[in-house]
């Protein structure tokens, strides 16, 4: 007996869309990002510090960022949703594929950098030998220092400069917001490497673009379906 596979009606099968409030997922990385940023500045200090004393005072400041960051990294994934979706169609394939993967490279970064600093935490509480634990968060410090300043953030100036220049080229977003992009960018490739509070322009610059596209989501009221007078009325309907 053959059956005949019938094809799926239009109520089987929705198109997926963006839910409005997705664009909230930037405010909360930008919180959540600047928080944990904030705290690991407190809680650790330059790299020619030596000892152990600032792990000992800073252990409940850098638990809070290591515990926070991995929140900050799901909205952000959300956050790089939000833009492609406001892009659609004309999303250009070079540069959003520079775009796209220099943000997943610079979360990459951050969680291996988080990872460090988690990795220092637990070597302090199991180590016996102090010279041992001394040596190894001097070198997970550094380690975590060099990844997120010195690697982490330039890719966030590179997702910065790219997305900026779709902006300019497909008009999506208003030039004055990727002039301030581009500066934005320029500040982590050049000065993140001498002052570690500059790492915060970047979360700084995520709050700005989110807040700009829940002005204009929110900013736009869905049009009112056309009612029938007749209806309205309490006559009946009119005959086509």
């Amino acid at each position: 007996m053959l059956i005949m596979a019938t094809p799926a009606g239009p109520s089987e099968f929705r198109r997926l869309t963006t839910p409005r409030s997705a664009a909230i997922a930037g405010v909360l990385f930008a919180v959540l990002f600047a928080g944990s940023l904030v705290l690991l500045r407190v809680a650790i200090p330059g790299e020619s510090a030596r000892g152990t004393d600032w792990l000992e005072e800073g252990t409940p400041a850098l638990s809070a960022a290591v515990t926070i960051m991995p929140f900050a990294g799901i909205s952000f994934l959300w956050f790089i949703g939000v833009i492609r979706d406001r892009l659609g169609d004309a999303e250009d394939r070079f540069f959003a594929s520079v775009f796209f993967g220099s943000g997943l490279l610079f979360l990459a970064m951050i969680f291996i950098s988080m990872a460090v600093a988690g990795g220092i935490l637990a070597s302090a509480r199991t180590s016996p030998d102090p010279a041992s634990t001394e040596e190894i968060a001097y070198f997970g410090r550094a380690v975590m220092l060099q990844i997120s300043n010195g690697y982490a953030l330039r890719m966030a100036g590179v997702f910065m400069i790219s997305l900026g220049t779709i902006w300019l080229r497909t008009g999506s977003m208003p030039k004055w917001l990727a002039i301030i992009t581009y500066v934005a960018a320029t500040t982590l490739l050049v000065i993140s490497t001498l002052s570690l509070w500059a790492t915060l322009v970047f979360p700084a610059w995520v709050l700005l673009v989110s807040l700009h596209i829940l002005l204009r989501t929110f900013g736009r009221r869905a049009p009112h379906p056309p009612v029938d007078r007749a209806e309205d009325a309490g006559g009946p309907p009119p005959v086509s």
